[in-house]
Formats: C-alpha cells, structure tokens, sequence
C-alpha cells in the first residue's frame, strides 16, 4: 500500500505547508530550537553513535558530560563534534530568527568551545570534509527539484569517498611485510548535515529546516532510488513537523496570556525558553537572562505558579 511519502507533489506540498507556516508562526523559534537538536540525534545515529533528543537536552542545560563520552565505547567520533558540526550546516545569514535562536542555545552551552575541549582530533579530521560538502551543496541549483538535491548528494557522497588514512603496515614473525586497506570512514552524515542547505538553496524551502537530515546510512547511489528516498524523508518530517509545530502553538495558548508582571519582567520569556529547552536548571536560567541565581530561582518560581502543570524549568 503506498502512502504519502510515496508521491513526490504530496510530500512537497507538505514542505510548503510547514514552510509557510514557520513563517508567520509565533512558534517558530521554538519549533527551530526542538528542530536542531532532534536533527543533531539523527545525524548522530547515521554515524553510528546513537542518542537520544533528551541526551542533548541534558548536556545542553547543563546537568551532564557530552552524552557516551564516558561509557568506553569506540565510537568513530565524539558527540561533541558531531553536534558542532551539525549545528554549524544550519546556521544561515538570511534568517534572523535561526540565527537568534542558535545564540541562546550558545549561550546554554557554546558546541564550538566544547568541540575543542571534548574532540580537538575530530575537528581536524571531519572538517575538510563538512567545508568541502557545504561548498558543494551552496552552489547554484539549475532548478527547484528533487533530481537536483539528489544529483549534488550524490556527488558530495562520491567526493568523500577517498581514503581518510593510509592502511597500516604489519611485519608477520617470518619477516612479512602486509599493509591493510585503508581505513575508510563513512561520511553520509556529513552529506545529510547539508540537506536542510541543499533544500533552501535549490529553492525547495525559504529557510534551513534541522530535521530534514533523516537519511538511511547507505543512501542509494541511483538518482532515481535517492530522490524516492528524499521524497519519503520529506513526507515524514514535514508531516512530523506540521504535528509538532501545532502542538507547541496549542501549548502558547495555553500559557498565562497576561502574567502580573511589569513590562521588564522576563517571566513571558522564561516561559518560551522552557518551551524550547525543556529542564532549564537555575544556573541556565541566569546566565540566559543575565539575572542573579537568588533572582532566577524567584523568577522560575513565578512562572510555575503562573503556568501550572504546561511548564516545567525547575531541572535536575
């Protein structure tokens, strides 16, 4: 039985939906800021270091180490690298409001600092390669199509493929020499990092949308079988989106409308960060807001009582 996702004018008509809707919704740095990080759990899971959105949330509002950075895995990179990487391919300079958006979550925690305390080594090995993905997927589009995102990823994947080090020598006990083949790394999440870019390039989208990044590890090497696969992507996070966004939109309305507070209260606001980053701890709270600790534990105790049971950003 075919669904939605099997019909490309439908799923495209869904991304235009969203698309649309981000524009003119009063959620949409909310929406941006759940995007990024359930985007960044994605790309971590192509990459064979699987985690969880709540993971992120926990490391980000400072409750926890870079999540798996302890747990003796042989991971091929670290978390903290890929997040950086990850929140880096959506950061644009035509869309003020991601661009806000990712300076309050760099605030809660800079990725770019904590890339280089936690994975130094990745930056250094990974970053040629994001830079030479994002060149790539930021060059002109001859059209708005699919064909043509699936064409310039597919290139980017082949651009990857070379070696990222020379195989090792071994000397068996009789005195011979083997080299092994060189190890590769596979680099699809780099590629699928750039998707929400190649989409707002080619036109498909007016900005970078994280959560576009669902991507099977091994994406097929046919533009016909990849642009099947990008339209069954699209259909199931626009679908996913269009349902998330609605339900933070019903949460807004929710929300105490008019808080007895003075026009410099900055309990309304608490009220969004909550919203965007579920379990802000007191310490966040303050350095968000550039308020004292004794102030930011008044301020949040306001605005649970005001909120009731909608909001929680008391934290761990």
């Amino acid at each position: 039985m075919l669904d939605f996702s099997s019909s490309p004018g439908e799923a495209l008509l869904l991304l235009g939906r969203l698309d649309g809707r981000l524009a003119n919704s009063p959620a949409a740095d909310i929406w941006l800021a759940r995007a990024r990080l359930k985007g960044a759990a994605m790309l971590a899971t192509v990459a064979s270091v699987p985690i969880g959105v709540k993971d992120l949330q926990d490391w980000i509002c400072g409750r926890t180490p870079p999540p798996r950075h302890s747990e003796g895995l042989n991971d091929p990179l670290s978390i903290a690298a890929l997040v950086h990487f990850a929140l880096s391919a959506t950061e644009s300079s035509r869309d003020p409001i991601a661009r806000a958006t990712l300076n309050v979550s760099r605030r809660l925690l800079d990725d770019r600092k904590e890339a280089e305390v936690w994975a130094p080594e990745d930056l250094i090995r990974f970053g040629p390669a994001w830079r030479a993905v994002q060149a790539l997927v930021e060059a002109p589009y001859p059209s708005a199509s699919l064909e043509g995102v699936a064409e310039r990823f597919i290139a980017a994947r082949e651009g990857l493929a070379a070696p990222i080090s020379g195989g090792q020598l071994l000397t068996t006990a009789d005195g011979r020499q083997l080299r092994l083949d060189p190890r590769r790394s596979d680099l699809g999440w780099v590629v699928a990092a750039h998707l929400p870019t190649a989409f707002e390039t080619a036109g498909l989208t007016l900005r970078r949308l994280p959560s576009f990044v669902d991507m099977p590890r091994f994406p097929g090497a046919d533009v016909g079988v990849l642009t099947m696969q990008l339209t069954a992507m699209i259909g199931r996070q626009a679908k996913a989106g269009l349902a998330d966004l609605d339900r933070i939109e019903a949460r807004l309305r929710k929300l105490p409308q008019e808080l007895q507070v003075t026009k410099r209260s900055k309990a309304p606001l608490l009220m969004r960060l909550g919203l965007a980053y579920p379990g802000l701890s007191k310490v966040a709270v303050a350095r968000l807001l550039g308020i004292s600790h004794q102030g930011a534990t008044k301020l949040i105790a306001q605005v649970e009582h005001a909120a009731g049971d909608l909001l929680s950003v008391r934290g761990i």
